[in-house]
């Protein structure tokens, strides 16, 4: 019993093996480079009143300023086919965490950027700008330690969220889409990848946040279609230890357009 239950464990450690290790060598190479950090902002609004005053504080004031500091590809988004004015979304990449902790005193002493939020930076509570703004700090992806910004056209976003039972859980699907392979697998079948990032200040914890993007709603079926019955993604999917059931808990996703002036 004890040498059947041996040979089971060493075959199924055989097989994780055949799957991880072509891409480990890479994702090690991954690790020298500077992995970024995002601030993932959702504002929530109510109308087109602050729709407006938070787009005009964005484009005019803080984007500028955050230019001006180092911080580049700010996206910003608006929902695809909304129910009414409901949300915002910015991504925002940091170099590093000390630019991501220095920026608000860098902010407070920037003249231009004060001026050009004056607006926004001093309205009253009975009008205020915005509802409330939900913030996450996510760290990028050893595999992608860099936002990836698409060619400017039309297109859409998708913005998803993989929430995991527990901290272990939620490193495993971290490790599947590094070392297991699922990046380079989006990437071949043409779910096109923004950022991969790693939440660690933020609600949902722990989870995961990724941002794709397609030409149209069409390219994002076919395309989530043919990642579904890719031969190499049901090989990975099909590990133990690398099973939904076992690793992610729960999926939110977002339809995203960008902005005139998004950056991404």
């Amino acid at each position: 019993m004890k040498r059947r239950k041996f040979v089971k464990a060493s075959l199924l450690t055989g097989a994780i093996t055949s799957i991880v290790s072509p891409l480990s060598e890479a994702a090690d190479n991954q690790q020298n480079a500077s992995q970024e950090f995002y601030e993932l902002r959702i504002y929530s609004l109510k109308n087109a009143r602050q729709r407006k005053a938070v787009e005009t504080y964005l484009q005019n004031a803080l984007i500028p300023a955050l230019n001006r500091l180092g911080s580049k590809n700010i996206g910003v988004f608006t929902e695809y086919l909304p129910q009414g004015f409901t949300k915002l979304v910015a991504v925002i990449p940091f170099n590093s965490l000390e630019d991501y902790f220095t920026t608000p005193d860098k902010l407070a002493n920037d003249t231009a950027y004060q001026q050009a939020g004056v607006d926004y930076l001093t309205a009253e509570a009975t009008a205020p700008a915005y509802e409330r703004i939900d913030s996450s700090l996510l760290k990028a992806f050893a595999l992608m330690p860099k936002l990836e910004a698409p060619e400017k056209k039309p297109r859409i976003f998708e913005l998803r969220r993989y929430e995991s039972h527990n901290e272990t859980a939620g490193k495993k699907k971290i490790e599947m889409f590094n070392q297991g392979g699922e990046i380079a697998i989006f990437k071949r079948v043409g779910l096109t990848p923004v950022f991969f990032g790693e939440t660690l200040i933020g609600p949902m914890r722990p989870n995961l946040t990724y941002m794709l993007t397609f030409d149209n709603m069409e390219e994002h079926d076919q395309n989530w279609k043919a990642f579904g019955s890719d031969p190499e993604w049901k090989k990975i999917s099909s590990v133990p230890e690398f099973t939904d059931a076992r690793i992610v808990s729960n999926i939110n996703r977002m339809f995203l357009i960008p902005t005139n002036f998004s950056q991404i």
